[in-house]
């Protein structure tokens, strides 16, 4: 018999009046037909709610909360959501029309599958291609290449190593059963940049089996407004915090690839964050935050990359 999933999508906003339209019609033009949309205003001042009017309230749900943040607004969103299978996309970015057909498609070929996720583009303001997120990640390109002419691929317990230290995979891909949101808590309040890697990477240590469309089913809106693009630093910085928080986790610890997974994220992240320093002329701090490396990993890799930071 053909499962046919009922998909709650989650819209998170905040001040996004401008751009939210096009995220919801992208929704509702899909060929296979979302449960129902929901939007989470997040304290917006401008008129998003006005915006919205136009559709089915039936279909289209708003919710307004005061100012917590995209986490808060997300978990809210899975609150209130009654289709069995939970998707994300922020107010900026788009699907593409058989975003949601796809991962039918795929649970039907998988019906074990715990989660969904996917290839999608990075387009600019001016309509750009500037890459894909699995082409532009190693563990994306190895997939990739493994899948061959094939559009999907299932994620195997020896990927999550490299798919961990660089995900390619992201809210606007991801399609999630909602019960599985609950076990592992959702997302994570206390961060407002990589709560969704840090989100994504419990998914991963908790889930069996995960499904990967491997053509691009959604898009990512590139600018420079955005807390990563605007304050590098910062976003290296709190990038870090949420990756070093992932190892006094316990849905992390009871998978020993996750376990390795975060490792190597985190050696990532200092390493990032110690670029950052040099390209601003903070020397001594970017060697601070590489010295971990050493006590982490005491091998000699991790003399490289000490040594890479020192010499600049």
């Amino acid at each position: 018999m053909r499962i046919k999933p009922k998909f709650s999508i989650i819209i998170p906003v905040y001040n996004g009046s401008g751009s939210i339209k096009h995220a919801i019609d992208s929704i509702l033009i899909q060929s296979y037909k979302a449960h129902e949309i929901i939007v989470v205003d997040d304290g917006s001042d401008d008129n998003v709610e006005s915006v919205l009017l136009e559709y089915n309230s039936k279909i289209v749900k708003y919710y307004y909360q005061e100012n917590k943040g995209v986490s808060s607004a997300r978990n809210k969103g899975v609150d209130l959501a009654t289709g069995d299978w939970i998707c994300f996309l922020d107010a900026d970015d788009w699907y593409y029309k058989d975003r949601l057909l796809l991962h039918v498609q795929l649970i039907n070929k998988y019906p074990d599958l715990d989660f969904m996720s996917g290839n999608f583009d990075y387009i600019d303001v001016d309509g750009n291609h500037l890459g894909t997120s699995m082409g532009n990640t190693p563990a994306g390109v190895k997939l990739l290449n493994d899948a061959g002419p094939d559009i999907d691929i299932l994620l195997k317990s020896n990927d999550v190593i490299s798919f961990i230290e660089h995900p390619f995979g992201d809210t606007r891909t991801l399609s999630v059963k909602k019960k599985i949101i609950k076990k592992i808590g959702g997302f994570p309040v206390e961060f407002s940049i990589c709560e969704d890697v840090h989100f994504l990477i419990r998914l991963c240590a908790y889930c069996q089996t995960g499904g990967i469309i491997c053509y691009p089913i959604a898009a990512y809106l590139v600018h420079d407004h955005g807390l990563i693009r605007s304050d590098k630093l910062r976003a290296q910085r709190e990038t870090l915090a949420a990756l070093l928080s992932l190892r006094q986790n316990d849905i992390i610890h009871n998978n020993k690839n996750a376990v390795k997974g975060v490792k190597l994220a985190i050696r990532r992240a200092r390493l990032d964050l110690a670029y950052t320093f040099l390209k601003k002329n903070m020397r001594e701090k970017a060697i601070r935050a590489v010295l971990p490396l050493i006590i982490q990993n005491p091998k000699l890799q991790s003399i490289k990359d000490i040594l890479s930071v020192i010499r600049g």
